[in-house]
């Protein structure tokens, strides 16, 4: 069973876990750790004799763990030690180590003593040994008066040191006044106790320094002795001396230096005694004096010095043997030896021992209701004694408890029960010292665990052992078995071997082992399961070796080593020179099958081998190349780079890893750069993304990661010649989920209705939520407004609706993203607003400024920001035209209205009709609608140019006259002050004739024209006058007869004037001499030719007199375009004809023709198309009421059309009469400036772009006339907005209310255009 390793800081906690003696064993796994109730267990403490630099605070240790942590106190001798009552005392957090502070004012000396530290928790107490706290001590020197040593020389001497006793004992060295350590010998060495012994001195050993230190580590002082001077007297100078002060005899007698045999200096006697305690290092020392230096030897009566342990120090007159034990003790004897003899010293060693473990009592983990025991047995010499402790009190006075038993060194427990968990300290002891052990019992009831995880893979190859691990935890131990497959039979038999630790081991895996194996645990609390995967691959093989190559000097070679491997497993493949790396040389290309040697050289000699790995298996292959001579230079051909290969991924870290990868061949055009792709196999597997780019020289790369991304590479050579092939796709690598880096971006607030506040943003992307469970943290509060925060998480969504908020008000708004491991950084804060409501107020002081008579300039003041109640968008103004002047009578209500943008306080009404009462009202907008309308505003507008006539007809045709009948304009703007007619005849080459100009009152609604030429076509323009000018003009043509006989035709209105309709007419105002003869009407005819256009299309519409059914077309082209005339087939006999498929904003022309009548056609009209329509500002048509409202319209719209189409086919031809009756009313259907109709504002709900209607004379002598008042001149494009002083900027719009007819209806049929118009 493979262990995994751990973190240092449950190091401890797993150590004691697994000191088990029952049947439950506790797997390390890091998570079980954590979750599982565990007594304390001291980690760490402070050793038992423990000496502190009294300079330094001093830090005793007491680190336990446990489940719950537990709790710490402390002891001193023997009594509780109450720390808070101490200042210079703290104790470190969730920690029992206690700090003295000494380095401010405490005095190490107060603080001697034995302490001991109790850790505890809800499942017992654990407690540390007796620490013994000593400061150290480095006295000084006595001081000692030293008298100067005078020897002889050959003499023995010992220079004694004799250190002052220090805590703990200072270390002895012997310097010189230099500082430099005095020359040690054979001959002179310092003994055990800091003495230094000269076995016999000689000249060279006087000297006047020698300087015994002693150096104490804890302090990090050295003390030193005064120094002792020697002095070494030679035989021949003491002669000298003394010889003049003694007879002949005595001189003679005078020895000189004489040889001695050896003497022990250490130890004294001839036997001593030695006490060393077990596992110490016993040194034993002797020292001999004597001349010649005697020699040390070292034995052991009656046996041996143990090998391996035994050393020689000093010379060989210290003998040491490390970890002595009870067989060490005996007789050792040293013999010092020289040519004069030898002496002899018997140490008696005897090896005593503290008490030591046999067996240290371990943590036990039971069951409820099972047994176990504790056992804490010691030896030692004497033999220790053993006792109990319970939670640090003695086992006698500690609670009881049935299920425990003492039984020497040993506690026996049965059937014990979860409140039978304790912490039981054993105590060995003599008189050497002690040992404590904490031990615990630990009764757990836990079902079982596996801790394998789920669903994980084995992958072997056939024919090799498979091992599939089922860790596992439980308490009682949990049963294990295995079944191959979710539903399958349980495992048994010899092709199967089933492990303790749960692992299932397969010896011989075949391919038919692969599948899924599911491993059950179960005990009496529970039962869990848990599958994994076995894979079972083919093996790799080299199924086509490198062979043998003889190459030229100078050529190219090229080794193959194609293999076959299982298509899941990823191949390495290494290419060795003679057992070795290949040599760093670019003319080695190693392919994905081959390696190619560049430019051979005789140094290229040697076997190549093929070495091909995968993650379960390894084979290889080898070949020799010989070199010969060189060949021919080949051609070189340059084409894009092999792609790279064997990509591996190393150093995998959260945010990074690194990608190496092998060049392909770059036939011969070198790599300028390789580009690194990756792929997201968990947001979006199998698109591949741009990463980042590197040198060609460059193999590998440290890639930057996002969290929670399931990463593959490839990798794609680049040079001169184009890019490779994707390389094959790296191994993937899943980077471990983290907090989200972002927050949600383009977060607004902005509220849909009055009491609420809608929160939207863009949710993050794909990887952007670097883990599961990604949510928002929606927060809010009214800014300005000393509110908390008000906070909620909501789903992976973008949007959250506030409800219940103040109107209007401003909001401090953060939305901030977390998932399942936490939150992103702290968002920052945006401002929305909570909804509108309609403004309260009405604009004030409303003026009016009447400019002429079109246009009129009005002025506000703005209402309170506080009473707009949400963004200011603007005031609209409503203006509507109340009456005439001229005629004093009402008409339809048709409202329109203009924006103004923004917080202006004037604005420009332009296209008003001159001779008017009109109203106005202001309301102010904001997002939600318009405000309360302030009191109407009336003003009037001054007189203005009439428009057309209403028509001109031409009846009762004679040889020389005319009957002339029109009506009054449809807008006289004014009072009419008179009538002008102009005429001109027409000869046969369309030439003009002088003009004539009459005045005709204004109160005149006809006229005879008398003394015409006969048989002449006479040209009329007809148009009215009010005191500021002529107005727009009609025209018509009519010829006088030639048979005063004929019978006369029904005269025929000239309607609009689009037609070109010929009359028999008398002259009138001429004399000239008539001819009498008689001419038929021009008949049949097609006449009053009229259109309506809209963008893409335009209704025709007509009159015709002559034969019932005949068959109409309708011609139609591009006005001033030479292309052919468009013919489209009028069906029935019918007088109206939709033409569909225009061109927006072009001009047409067409004319109407009946089949079977050669030549029968109208005159030419000429039409404009509207232009493109803007398109429409969303405002009040996207509520649904308003929907529903138009809906209803349409309808009604459609009844009304279908009614007039039936009527209109059933009523055939309409009398002159009634056409002269038929005018429609001025009010509904306006008029042009050219041709009698007015260009009409769109509607606020249509927003039709502006336009002005045209006409073109049948003759097209008479070009259009622009109006000085148009829209166009003050707005900007179709929207109506001013550029130059600002004073308007917004749109038209109208709402007509249909009134009664103030003139007799036309007799026109409504075309669906117009019919539409009327109502938007």
């Amino acid at each position: 069973m493979t262990k995994k390793s751990i973190s240092a800081s449950k190091a401890s906690l797993v150590l004691f876990l697994c000191q088990m003696i029952s049947a439950l064993d506790v797997p390390l796994d890091s998570k079980l750790l954590e979750e599982l109730s565990q007594p304390p267990t001291i980690t760490q403490q402070s050793p038992k004799d423990y000496i502190v630099d009294p300079r330094e605070n001093i830090v005793i240790q007491c680190e336990a763990k446990g489940k719950p942590p537990p709790s710490f106190s402390w002891t001193r001798n023997g009594t509780h030690f109450d720390i808070d009552k101490d200042a210079q005392v703290t104790m470190k957090p969730n920690s029992g180590t206690l700090v003295i502070n000494i380095m401010n004012g405490g005095k190490a000396e107060a603080y001697e003593g034995v302490y001991q530290c109790t850790a505890r928790n809800e499942r017992g107490a654990a407690i540390s040994n007796n620490i013994v706290i000593r400061p150290s001590r480095s006295p000084l020197w006595t001081k000692e008066k030293l008298e100067p040593n005078q020897v002889r020389e050959g003499d023995s001497l010992v220079l004694h040191c004799r250190p002052p006793v220090g805590l703990p004992p200072p270390i002895i060295f012997w310097m010189d006044n230099a500082f430099q350590r005095l020359p040690q010998s054979e001959r002179v060495s310092q003994g055990l106790n800091g003495d230094l012994y000269f076995s016999n001195v000689q000249p060279e050993d006087t000297r006047e320094d020698y300087i015994c230190y002693a150096r104490f580590n804890h302090t990090q002082t050295i003390q030193q002795k005064q120094p002792i001077s020697v002095k070494v007297f030679s035989m021949d100078s003491l002669n000298d001396t003394i010889a003049a002060n003694l007879s002949d005899t005595d001189i003679y007698g005078a020895k000189p230096v004489t040889e001695r045999q050896p003497i022990l200096l250490t130890p004294t006697g001839s036997t001593s005694t030695k006490v060393e305690l077990r596992g110490n290092v016993l040194l034993l020392e002797c020292i001999a004096a004597g001349l010649p230096t005697p020699v040390i030897r070292w034995i052991k009566e009656g046996g041996e010095l143990p090998a391996n342990r035994t050393f020689f120090e000093n010379f060989k007159k210290t003998l040491k043997i490390i970890d002595v034990s009870e067989a060490d003790s005996g007789n050792y004897k040293c013999i010092a030896r020289n040519i004069l003899g030898s002496a002899h010293h018997v140490i008696s060693v005897t090896v005593k021992a503290a008490p030591y473990w046999i067996t240290a009592p371990r943590n036990l983990v039971l069951s409820p209701g099972e047994d176990g025991t504790l056992i804490c047995r010691a030896n030692g010499n004497p033999k220790p004694n053993i006792s109990w402790l319970a939670n640090g009190v003695p086992i006698a006075i500690a609670p009881e408890d049935p299920s425990r038993k003492v039984d020497g060194d040993t506690i026996i427990f049965s059937h014990v029960q979860e409140r039978s968990s304790a912490v039981y300290q054993c105590n060995a002891s003599n008189e050497y010292g002690y040992l404590l052990a904490n031990a615990f019992v630990n009764v757990l009831a836990e079902p079982p665990r596996i801790l394998t995880p789920a669903n994980k893979l084995y992958q072997v190859i056939a024919d090799s052992p498979a091992l599939l691990d089922c860790a596992y935890f439980g308490s009682p131990k949990p049963e294990i078995e295995w079944f191959k497959g979710v539903k399958g039979s349980i495992l048994r038999g010899d092709e199967y071997v089933f492990h303790d630790n749960g692992t299932l081991e397969i010896p011989v895996a075949q391919k038919d082992s692969t599948g899924t194996y599911t491993c059950v645990a179960r005990n009496e609390l529970g039962k869990i399961q848990n599958e994994v995967r076995l894979e079972v691959k083919d093996p790799t093989m080299i199924i086509k070796q490198p062979e043998y190559k003889v190459i030229q000097r100078y050529g190219q070679v090229s080794f193959e080593c194609i293999i076959k491997h299982d298509f899941t497993l990823l191949p390495t493949v290494i290419w060795l020179k003679d057992n070795d790396e290949l040599p760093d040389d670019e003319r080695f290309l190693v392919g994905k099958d081959n390696l190619t040697i560049m430019n051979v050289t005789d140094k290229d000699d040697g076997t190549y081998t093929c070495i091909v790995n995968t993650t379960l298996d390894s084979v290889s292959a080898s070949a020799v190349l010989t070199v010969v001579a060189a060949p021919p230079t080949p051609a070189i051909i340059y084409a894009r780079p092999n792609p790279p290969f064997d990509l591996e991924l190393t150093g995998q870290l959260e945010r990074s890893v690194e990608l190496s990868w092998i060049p392909g061949d770059e036939n011969n055009s070198p790599i300028t750069n390789f580009v690194i792709e990756y792929e997201d196999g968990l947001h979006e597997p199998g698109v591949w993304h741009y990463q980042t780019e590197v040198p060609g020289t460059q193999t590998t790369v440290q890639l930057k990661l996002s969290p929670y991304v399931n990463y593959s590479f490839r990798v794609i050579a680049v040079n001169e010649i184009g890019r490779s092939q994707p390389s094959e796709p790296s191994e993937q690598y899943l980077t471990k989920s983290a907090n989200p880096d972002e927050n949600p971006s383009n977060v607004q607030g902005i509220g849909s209705e009055p009491d609420n506040l809608v929160i939207t943003w863009e949710s993050l992307k794909g990887f952007q939520s670097n883990g599961p469970g990604l949510q928002y943290k929606v927060s809010w509060r009214q800014k300005d407004v000393d509110d908390e925060w008000t906070s909620v998480i909501v789903a992976n969504v973008s949007k959250y609706i506030v409800s219940g908020t103040p109107t209007f008000v401003p909001y401090e708004i953060k939305v901030q993203a977390l998932n399942d491991l936490g939150y992103a950084p702290e968002p920052s804060e945006v401002i929305g607003h909570s909804g509108e409501d309609l403004p309260m107020v009405a604009p004030g002081n409303v003026q009016v400024h009447v400019i002429n008579s079109t246009l009129a300039k009005v002025h506000w003041d703005p209402v309170p920001v506080k009473t707009v109640r949400g963004h200011l968008q603007g005031y609209k103004v409503y203006y509507w035209k109340v009456q005439s002047l001229s005629r004093r009578s009402r008409r339809h209500v048709e409202k329109k209205i203009l924006t103004f943008r923004g917080n202006k306080t004037f604005g420009m009404l332009p296209g008003l009709e001159p001779f008017s009462s009109y109203k106005l009202n202001v309301r102010v907008v904001n997002g939600k609608g318009e405000g309360p309308a302030s009191p109407d505003k009336v003003f009037k507008t001054p007189e203005g140019v009439p428009s057309s006539p209403s028509f001109l007809k031409i009846t009762n045709p004679t040889l020389d006259s005319l009957t002339l009948e029109w009506g009054s304009p449809t807008h006289p703007n004014g009072v009419l002050t008179s009538y002008i007619l102009k005429f001109q005849p027409i000869n046969n080459t369309h030439e003009l004739g002088p003009l004539v100009e009459i005045r005709i009152p204004a109160n005149e609604s006809s006229l005879i024209l008398k003394n015409l030429n006969y048989s002449t076509r006479y040209k009329f323009y007809f148009n009215a006058q009010t005191s500021v000018g002529s107005g727009s003009q009609i025209t018509e043509e009519a010829v006088t007869i030639m048979d005063e006989a004929g019978i006369l035709r029904p005269a025929v209105g000239a309607g609009k004037g689009y037609s070109e309709t010929l009359f028999a007419t008398s002259p009138v105002m001429h004399t000239v001499r008539p001819t009498f003869y008689k001419v038929q009407p021009l008949y049949p005819r097609i006449r009053n030719v009229t259109t309506a256009a809209a963008e893409t299309y335009a209704n025709i519409s007509w009159e015709y007199e002559g034969p019932d059914h005949a068959n109409f077309y309708v011609e139609y082209g591009v006005a001033g375009s030479k292309e052919d005339w468009k013919k489209e087939i009028v069906n029935g006999s019918r007088s109206f004809f939709v033409l569909k498929g225009l061109t927006p904003g072009t001009a047409y022309k067409v004319r109407v023709g009946a089949e079977g009548l050669s030549g029968f056609r109208s005159s030419e009209d000429v039409f404009e198309t509207g232009p493109a329509m803007a398109s429409r500002q969303v405002d009040i048509a996207t509520q649904g009421w308003f929907i529903g409202l138009m809906c209803a319209v349409a309808l009604l719209i459609l009844i009304l059309l279908i009614v007039c189409f039936i009527r209109r086919n059933k009523g055939g031809k309409y009398p002159v009469k009634e056409k002269e009756d038929a005018h429609a009313d001025p009010e509904i259907q306006p008029m042009k400036e050219d041709d009698g109709t007015f260009g009409e504002y769109s509607d606020a709900e249509d927003h039709k772009p502006l336009k002005k209607g045209s006409r073109t004379p049948s003759d097209r002598t008479v070009k259009k006339e622009d109006s000085d008042d148009s829209l166009v001149d003050y707005g900007e494009g179709v929207n109506g907005q001013f550029n130059e002083d600002g004073s308007f900027i917004g749109q038209y719009s109208g709402k007509k209310e249909k009134e009664p007819a103030e003139g007799n209806e036309s007799s026109e049929a409504p075309s669906p255009v117009n019919a539409m118009n009327s109502f938007v």
